[in-house]
């Protein structure tokens, strides 16, 4: 484990940029809890996201334009929604990928960042709660309490802070792609990139932007093809 902690230390974003990053996409994501809520739910809990997993694939999503905008045309070519490849467009015809991307690490479970840092940025003023399911010692899952102070201080966010707009356009956007799929889905859908599954651990994952930008300059030729 110590040689992912090095690499780690070598930090793309700052502990309070991270922190900034997950409560938008921890806002965005979460579901609303359920009726009773569980047991272990704190009291002031308004929505919860399951599984470190899952919050890990957003976070990839969110940190790398290049993947997102490729899951884009993917969503298109699947879809045939327009949006989706204006936005792809948007992103791969901009420096985007190059100025917005904080590149991950590849751990066993694919994509992965040391959490804990800042999360305990969010923990301490009672923002977000993470609890614990499984038996001593050994965590099956991690859940991500949402809570009313934490929804608050992500609305006050965009109401007041524009520069961060990106982050919340993005933390929604990334939030409907993953269209309520676990987090291993969605894993497996970014392991589907060569540059991804192919990179050793302890390693970060290498952009995919020249690939993105060829795709999308092949479905936009066969668009106009099909016009013609």
């Amino acid at each position: 484990m110590a040689e992912f902690q090095q690499v780690a230390d070598g930090r793309t974003t700052s502990v309070y940029q991270d922190a900034v990053r997950l409560l938008l996409l921890l806002s965005a994501a979460s579901e609303p809890l359920r009726e009773p809520p569980p047991s272990d739910a704190p009291a002031d809990a308004v929505a919860v996201l399951h599984s470190q997993v899952l919050l890990q694939k957003l976070d990839f999503w969110l940190r790398n334009p290049d993947y997102l905008a490729d899951e884009l045309i993917s969503r298109f070519e699947r879809d045939g929604d327009h949006d989706d490849l204006n936005l792809a467009r948007q992103i791969l015809e901009s420096d985007e990928p190059e100025v917005r991307s904080h590149q991950m690490l590849r751990f066993l479970f694919g994509a992965y960042e040391p959490l804990d840092e800042a999360l305990s940025v969010l923990r301490t003023p009672g923002l977000v709660v993470r609890r614990r399911q499984g038996r001593p010692r050994r965590t099956a899952q991690h859940d991500y309490y949402l809570t009313l102070s934490g929804r608050a201080a992500a609305q006050k966010i965009v109401e007041t802070v524009p520069e961060l707009a990106y982050y919340v356009e993005r933390s929604t956007l990334v939030a409907d792609l993953a269209a309520g799929r676990r987090g291993s889905a969605l894993r497996d859908i970014q392991y589907l990139q060569p540059e991804y599954a192919d990179a050793a651990l302890g390693t970060r994952i290498a952009g995919i932007a020249d690939r993105a930008r060829q795709r999308l300059r092949d479905v936009l030729i066969g668009l106009e093809r099909e016009e013609k």
